[in-house]
């Protein structure tokens, strides 16, 4: 019998099996595919996220952090939003007092180093299949290909298409947006800068994020069908299209790879049921405008484990109705509010109307000399507050 059993061996469900574990807690961590191994010089991978300081720090707390590859980070000391020819607004490190704001990681290096650092006492069931699901009184089973796994609570961290919610019959409320993102991985003729930025246009916005070398990943937001046909272009002719629609500064590039992906909301209507808990996105899924899905999943992880620590070591039921419950009041509050930004965010910044685009312009420049306020949304963008 475990303690937890975690679904889903990704960013968050590897955190979370390191926190617990790292604890004392006897842990399951089941996964359906080996994670990709990221070594020096492999090519990077398309995917790849902002990690914030908060979940920086946290990493560093578990020791994951220590286990990533320095030549393969891209710190980040400024934020930058703009519009048009209009003046920037930058959120820097040094306003702040802080040496950077953030990461750019892929996703999989991510992965890699909390696997690492999986305590011996991690039991993992890598490739599995989960096949069923069920609950008793005082513990849960999954069946799986491997025989049955009986544990005091499931945690299902198996992203946007989590399998263990559907078995478990919680449904979600969401939509697809009418944008999707495409990415792209391009060589620069310079050393990364050590900024992100982002330039809002009527059509949506396009983005620059650092990657270690003379190397990037430019994001582009744009309706469906059209990101389809871009996606669908040879190297040259999407350095073509880039080189019309991004902003002059990008300089002179060559296309690596590119993919592109649906932008969906969707939101778990409970993240508790009996002894299942969700977390990251098998909870939430959110707009990727402001790079927080990632490091929304790890707060989530990050405020379950303090939870369950602390009442495992009371010798506590780890499913116990009031802890859960205090982890789903937390969380849904605050991942709730960042969605709704982001809609907000995504609506203004994406509308055609004339008038919202001069109200947008205006915010921008008054957002420039806020002061204070300014601070505030710095710090929270970077996860200092």
């Amino acid at each position: 019998m475990f303690d937890i059993a975690i679904v889903g061996g990704g960013m968050v469900g590897a955190a979370l099996a390191v926190a617990t574990a790292q604890a004392g807690m006897k842990v399951a961590l089941l996964e359906r595919q080996q994670p990709g191994l990221i070594t020096d010089d492999s090519a990077f991978d398309l995917r790849v996220s902002a990690i914030n300081r908060r979940s920086e720090a946290w990493l560093q707390q578990l020791g994951a952090w220590q286990q990533l590859l320095v030549n393969r980070l891209a710190p980040y000391a400024t934020l930058r939003a703009f519009e048009g020819n209009d003046a920037p607004l930058d959120f820097t490190a040094v306003e702040l007092g802080e040496p950077h704001l953030g990461h750019i990681i892929e996703n999989l290096h991510i992965q890699q180093a909390l696997w690492q650092q999986l305590p011996a006492t991690v039991e993992q069931f890598c490739p599995v299949q989960l096949l069923g699901y069920q609950q008793f009184h005082d513990y849960a089973c999954l069946q799986t290909d491997q025989g049955e796994i009986k544990a005091r609570l499931l945690i299902a961290a198996d992203g946007a298409q989590s399998q263990l919610k559907q078995l478990a019959g919680i449904g979600s409320q969401g939509w697809l947006y009418q944008q999707a993102c495409l990415l792209v991985h391009v060589n620069t003729g310079y050393d990364a800068l050590p900024m992100t930025w982002q330039q809002f246009t009527s059509q949506g916005p396009r983005a620059y994020l650092p990657l270690p070398g003379k190397q990037a990943s430019l994001v582009w937001y744009d309706d469906h069908l059209r990101i389809q046909q871009l996606a669908a272009l040879s190297p040259h002719q999407l350095e073509q299209q880039i080189k019309q629609h991004f902003p002059a500064e990008l300089g002179e590039f060559s296309v690596i790879k590119q993919g592109y992906f649906p932008l969906t909301r969707s939101h778990a209507n409970q993240y508790v049921k009996g002894r299942l808990v969700l977390a990251g996105d098998a909870a939430h899924t959110i707009n990727p405008l402001a790079g927080q899905g990632v490091n929304l999943g790890f707060a989530d992880a990050q405020c379950l484990a303090a939870l369950l620590v602390k009442q495992f070591a009371a010798g506590g039921d780890l499913a116990a109705p009031t802890l859960l419950a205090q982890y789903e009041s937390e969380r849904r509050k605050a991942n709730l509010l960042m969605m709704s930004a982001m809609d907000v965010f995504y609506q203004v910044f994406s509308s055609k109307l004339k008038p919202l685009a001069q109200l947008r312009r205006l915010g921008l420049q008054v957002a420039a000399k806020a002061g204070p306020l300014k601070t505030y949304v710095g710090k929270y963008a970077a996860g200092l507050v």
